[in-house]
């Protein structure tokens, strides 16, 4: 059945489908799988990935179905709410249907953002589990984060206090570690501005090395971009130890293994691979793993996800961050290279409103009202505002890859919109579906589910766009030019004399290369809507992931650790103190 969206707040969708939730034992028939397979937790659970891909190596995969979007708005445009109404429908089509999307950060959740669970009646549940830690991956990434820091710090400490003699006796060898140039920080998951700069070790010398740190939110630590690109725990374990957590005073990286911190850090990641086993409003199974920020890191659930999802269904969703010039961009040339993977189709979500903000309508502010021109008909600006998703529509053309659009419709779309929408995508080359997910669950999907089915049996001509022999700052200006639409790269002298750097040493040659910048326009430049024109992309730094192993060219300043707005959700999150049950998520 279906929810009556409009009335109901997404807590209270989730907390009545909850009545008739299945229990992982109950997915552990239906997907045909061991029992020692499956790890409870609560009312949830995880997948044990080792022993499924051991077992299921060796089947055919399933369809592989991306979900990306246009160029959002700063509310989003519903990009996992359509991969569960994705989901949904195809379940309604009798498919053997699952999916896997990202793990929510205590940030946005507490902030404006909310929990990415989808919404209304295409949304992941439970929502509190969801929302609040699930089986602890954030938990054990912050640990161990925070334990390498813990390990830097002593280690400057003792070398600061204790001569060279003394450092033998305790088995330590001197790595004069740079207190000015050390390149991790602390994570905690909330936005919390305040700490962002921060001076540690304040006291006598038993207090620490004194020196000046930061702060970063969770999901913006190297550790969880490695654990959406690993294979398996052998690899987990080898990219924590080329971790650079510092520089020695010699300009040398100083890396977790050198600090003998990399064990226990896979320690405290080692169930991290598995991942926890969701499902939709509508009982389909949703796997929840990894939570990368996508304009610093991949931007992807975990390529472990696909791997067992492909396996165990025969349509297997999975979302990628942002719109196709970022998520789709890094889902194609990097998660795609790392895991060896082909997708059969990406789905393209786009709103009417997303469009008309890109025709020249009024700024969209999160937490105020919308103008009214987003709200009535306004085909002038709908019209301008297309070229926006035409674009999209060609960055995956690009990849060899038929597209399918999500109109994801609102009730205040009118039919005239929806038929200018419609028929300029087909024009650029897509199929087009209108979906009402939201408001209809699976039932509302089904033209968008039937536009996926048939899409999956086109034939994919897959190509990355440059190889991995190409230099970077090549490969750069070929994202530029081809993604973005930028005329061309403008490289500040530091950026560029690192990029030379790079180029020259061949540790470097297969470096991921990790593109930071906005979301909110194609350029570099919030502001600049629609698809500009005659622009060039600056690069201001160029960042340096050693464990993960990607660089990271730098667009645009961007902050690790977002503020907290002056209305944040977490006024409305409450308890009821006779059920124990939370409300007030979305």
């Amino acid at each position: 059945m279906a929810y009556d969206a409009v009335k109901m707040a997404d807590w209270q969708i989730s907390e009545a489908a909850e009545e008739h939730m299945k229990s992982i034992w109950d997915f552990q028939k239906e997907l045909s799988l061991e029992k020692d397979e499956v790890i409870p937790y609560g009312r949830i659970g995880r997948l044990d990935f080792m022993k499924i891909i051991n077992r299921l190596g060796k089947k055919p995969d399933g369809k592989y179905i991306e979900v990306t979007a246009i160029t959002p708005t700063p509310l989003g445009e519903g990009k996992t709410t359509t991969s569960m109404g994705l989901i949904e429908g195809l379940g309604k089509r009798g498919k053997n249907v699952g999916g896997c999307i990202r793990q929510p950060s205590g940030g946005p959740t507490m902030n404006i953002k909310g929990s990415a669970a989808g919404g209304g009646n295409a949304q992941a549940i439970p929502l509190t589990e969801f929302s609040m830690g699930l089986t602890g991956d954030i938990n054990d990434i912050m640990n161990a984060h925070n334990l390498a820091m813990v390990a830097l710090n002593a280690r400057m400490q003792h070398e600061a206090n204790y001569t060279d003699d003394q450092l033998a006796k305790r088995k330590l060898k001197r790595l004069d570690i740079d207190p000015k140039n050390v390149e991790m920080g602390w994570i905690m998951d909330f936005c919390a501005q305040g700490l962002r700069n921060i001076i540690m070790g304040i006291g006598g010398k038993q207090d620490g090395f004194l020196m000046n740190s930061r702060f970063g939110i969770a999901v913006s630590s190297e550790l969880m971009a490695i654990l959406s690109i690993v294979r398996d725990l052998a690899d987990l374990r080898e990219r924590l130890g080329k971790i650079t957590v510092a520089y020695d005073k010699k300009g040398n990286p100083v890396t977790a293994s050198e600090l003998e911190v990399a064990g226990a850090m896979c320690a405290w990641m080692r169930n991290t691979i598995n991942p926890t086993l969701l499902q939709t409003v509508e009982g389909q199974p949703v796997m929840v793993h990894a939570g990368p920020f996508a304009n610093i890191a991949v931007g992807q659930s975990s390529i472990i996800a696909d791997r067992i999802g492909l396996k165990m269904f025969d349509y297997h969703v999975t979302e990628s961050g942002f719109g196709c010039d970022i998520g789709f961009e890094k889902f194609w040339n990097v998660k795609c290279r790392n895991s060896g993977l082909i997708p059969n189709v990406s789905v393209i979500t786009s709103t009417v409103r997303a469009l008309k903000m890109h025709g020249g309508g009024p700024r969209v502010v999160a937490g105020l009202p919308l103008d009214p021109s987003y709200t009535k008909e306004n085909l002038p600006l709908l019209e301008k505002g297309v070229a926006n998703l035409v674009h999209h529509i060609g960055i995956v053309k690009q990849a060899g890859i038929n597209p399918v659009v999500c109109i994801n419709s609102f009730h205040t779309d009118t039919k005239e919109e929806i038929s200018l929408l419609r028929r300029e995508a087909e024009k650029a080359g897509a199929r087009c579906a209108v979906s009402a997910h939201w408001a209809k669950g699976g039932e509302g999907a089904l033209e968008l589910a039937d536009a996926v089915i048939e899409a999956c049996n086109d034939k994919v001509n897959f190509k990355f766009l440059y190889p991995l022999e190409m230099p970077l700052r090549q490969r750069v200006e070929a994202i530029a030019k081809n993604v973005y639409g930028a005329s061309g790269v403008n490289w500040l002298p530091d950026a560029e004399a690192k990029a030379k750097k790079f180029e020259s040493d061949p540790k470097f040659k297969d470096f991921a290369t990790m593109m930071v910048k906005t979301h909110l326009s194609l350029t570099h430049d919030p502001a600049l809507k629609g698809v500009p024109k005659g622009w060039s992309l600056p690069i201001r730094d160029v960042l340096v992931y050693s464990g993960a192993k990607f660089l990271c060219p730098c667009a645009g300043a961007i902050s690790l650790m977002p503020g907290t707005s002056s209305d944040p959700a977490y006024r409305r999150v409450d308890v009821d103190v006779q059920t124990g049950k939370v409300k007030g998520l979305f």
